[in-house]
């Protein structure tokens, strides 16, 4: 993760940097809960992001690891993005956003059911919800230097 300027070592400081405004967490929201993973689907979301906004929000967000883009093979089919392993730790935290909105937001669009199951059985649903993203996140690519022709020594030689 690329280190911006902080203000504070404050925990609570850190995540605000990270997921701290509403467009970031409904990015978040559409990767996790309502199946979206590109651009346009982001972009055709409810609350009506401007195009710059959600270009700079999945830009930081894949510099923070949260998301990564991936290209579904060859063609012109459109880039996704998902979670990672980083943001599918986000889910307690939209779990609890999800309760604390069913309690005090009377015209909340989350079903009553959903809100006795979370209430009821937390651990099981967080379990479900983290196996299905688990799924869909493959484990990175270890990242290694790009090949090159030469030997070691001729390497260094063209990198100073």
């Amino acid at each position: 993760m690329t280190r911006r300027a902080r203000k504070s070592d404050c925990p609570i400081h850190f995540a605000l940097t990270v997921f701290g405004d509403a467009w970031t967490l409904l990015i978040i929201r559409d990767l996790m809960f309502k199946g979206r993973s590109s651009y346009t689907e982001f972009l055709r979301a409810e609350e009506g992001i401007a195009t710059n906004v959600l270009a700079d929000r999945l830009a930081r967000l894949e510099e923070d690891e949260v998301i990564e883009r991936v290209t579904p093979g060859e063609g012109r089919e459109a880039k996704r993005y998902r979670l990672t392993p980083k943001g599918v730790d986000l889910l307690p935290v939209m779990l609890d956003l999800i309760d604390w909105s069913a309690k005090h937001d009377p015209d909340t669009a989350v079903g009553e059911s959903f809100v006795r199951r979370l209430r009821r059985d937390r651990a099981g649903v967080e379990q479900e919800f983290r196996a299905r993203l688990l799924a869909a996140v493959s484990p990175a690519p270890e990242k290694q230097p790009p090949a090159t022709k030469g030997t070691p020594r001729e390497l260094r030689r063209k990198t100073r």
